[in-house]
């Protein structure tokens, strides 16, 4: 009785942490959109107040004993910071000019190119089925860090290197820009962005954490039909033929490579059973 009501408990939390990563999963993207278009805030400045309260976040979880921070060499974080700041702005300068419906399936259309990388840079081997439907891989594996000690020492150095760039994209202190004269519910607005983009990366930490990348994938693809059917409702985006079939493509596509991972990682458990 004892393990089942502590099993019953577990899928509670893990229940729960699902729950709260689809609603500020779907929040951020819905948000961020309504900052685009109701406010006009700038996209590379959305970006740097992102990352500057993620690294606060970071800062205070670590005050209070939630991770230990490791030691790591900049040399080797430099390219990955420099990289995050390039996806994250353009992921939400897409985001900006593109509908939500496009702007998701432009994300999807981001895992090949992964797996490229991948296969010719690192060298890193897929069978034919997963290298047709690849999800994502993760840089902390060569570092031996977590998540949240990748992500705090990641976050301040694309929040510094978003600094140096902004005045150079966008206006800083005029109007439209970072300091300029906004209104009280256009700042409670980014902030309210911000905290809630701290929230996704802890959420998803916290999944994968303790289900695993497949189960974090799986329940992706819910939020993925959510998001969509959000912005045709909130923000009245078209849903063309092209894109009904571009969805139909992705979803098919996603639903395919979880198949054969799972497929992959039930033979591999049958033979080290069948192991004498």
């Amino acid at each position: 009785m004892a393990s089942l009501a502590d099993r019953v408990r577990g899928n509670g939390r893990i229940a729960a942490g699902l729950l709260f990563n689809l609603l500020v999963s779907i929040c951020i993207v819905f948000l961020n959109k309504w900052i685009y278009v109701h406010h006009g805030f700038p996209n590379m400045s959305l970006t740097l107040v992102h990352f500057v309260v993620t690294w606060l976040g970071l800062y205070i979880c670590q005050k209070l004993d939630i991770f230990a921070p490791k030691s790591l060499p900049l040399s080797k974080l430099l390219l990955l910071a420099l990289s995050f700041c390039g996806f994250v702005v353009f992921t939400n300068l897409s985001l900006q000019n593109n509908t939500i419906g496009t702007y998701q399936l432009a994300k999807a259309m981001t895992t090949p190119v992964i797996i490229a990388i991948q296969t010719f840079w690192y060298q890193k081997r897929f069978s034919i089925r997963i290298q047709l439907t690849l999800w994502v891989g993760a840089k902390q594996h060569e570092l031996q860090v977590n998540s949240m000690q990748l992500l705090y020492y990641q976050a301040p150095m694309s929040s510094a290197m978003l600094l140096v760039a902004v005045p150079f994209f966008e206006p800083v202190f005029a109007e439209g820009g970072i300091f300029g004269p906004w209104s009280v519910s256009a700042v409670l607005m980014v902030l309210l962005s911000g905290i809630i983009a701290f929230m996704v990366n802890l959420s998803i930490y916290w999944i994968i954490g303790n289900t695993s990348p497949v189960t974090y994938n799986m329940f992706g693809h819910f939020k993925f039909c959510i998001t969509l059917c959000g912005g045709y409702i909130l923000f009245k985006d078209p849903l063309s033929v092209n894109q009904g079939l571009g969805i139909l493509c992705t979803l098919f596509g996603i639903l395919t490579y979880t198949h054969f991972k799972l497929s992959e990682q039930e033979g591999s458990k049958s033979k080290l059973v069948q192991r004498p």
